[in-house]
């Protein structure tokens, strides 16, 4: 895992599959996401390589259900005074009492998971972990001048984004991804592929700086412009 500054307060956990976010307020770190199962020590390592300790995090934000978005949840949240964070849609797939529901693939898609899937490092089972408060849209969280929660459905049933309105951030989830070659495209493997592209639209139209995906380099710069042309890219599914 590489550890990247984004901004003096932000910084990128690069994973093969599945990247979390660190975000740093003056009284402690709100982490994005947590990477596959046994993803958590190095997370650690990262927060100490800042100068901070795990009982620093009092956030932890889960986009979805997926397992290299989780995976790492529960040990996260045995640290300390962690306040754990998931949309209520996605609580019964993430405390484990329910299995999530699999994307509705496109034809072009079959092949790329297939592709995926051979290409994922063995991991672990997920280990369910607690949920503190169960989100909805428009809710605000207290970290980066207040984070606002949007419902971003279509990638899962309660696939959320986060907005940093004073900052200029945003965190996509798989809600949008940008390929290899730095194009920014609507996420894959999605349960409602219809409600994904709103979805898109519906982050294309923030005022943004920095767009952080849950796969693919972050934007560091211009992100608006760069998700209005890929939302002008998407015909409606």
């Amino acid at each position: 895992m590489d550890v990247i500054e984004l901004s003096p307060r932000l910084h990128f956990l690069r994973f093969p599959v599945g990247h979390a976010y660190l975000w740093r307020d003056d009284d402690g770190l709100a982490l994005i996401d947590s990477g596959l199962p046994g993803s958590a020590q190095a997370i650690e390592e990262a927060v100490r390589t800042l100068g901070h300790h795990p009982a620093d995090v009092r956030h932890l934000v889960l986009t979805h259900f997926h397992e290299d978005h989780v995976g790492g949840a529960a040990e996260v949240a045995s640290w300390g005074d962690v306040t754990v964070h998931a949309h209520r849609a996605e609580a019964p797939f993430i405390l484990g009492q329910a299995a999530g529901p699999p994307p509705d693939l496109l034809d072009w898609e079959r092949p790329l998971l297939e592709r995926v899937r051979a290409g994922m490092p063995a991991s672990a089972p997920v280990t369910p972990v607690r949920i503190d408060r169960e989100l909805d849209d428009g809710d605000v969280l207290d970290f980066g001048g207040g984070a606002r929660v949007l419902a971003v459905p279509g990638h899962t049933p309660g696939s959320i984004a986060v907005h940093l309105p004073e900052e200029g951030v945003l965190f996509t989830g798989d809600t949008v991804a940008r390929t290899m070659s730095g194009e920014v495209i609507l996420g894959v493997f999605n349960v409602d592929p219809a409600r994904a592209v709103a979805s898109l639209r519906r982050q294309a139209e923030l005022d943004v700086e920095i767009a952080c995906f849950g796969h693919g380099e972050p934007l560091t710069r211009d992100a608006s412009r760069q998700l209005k042309a890929a939302a002008a890219r998407i015909p409606a599914v």
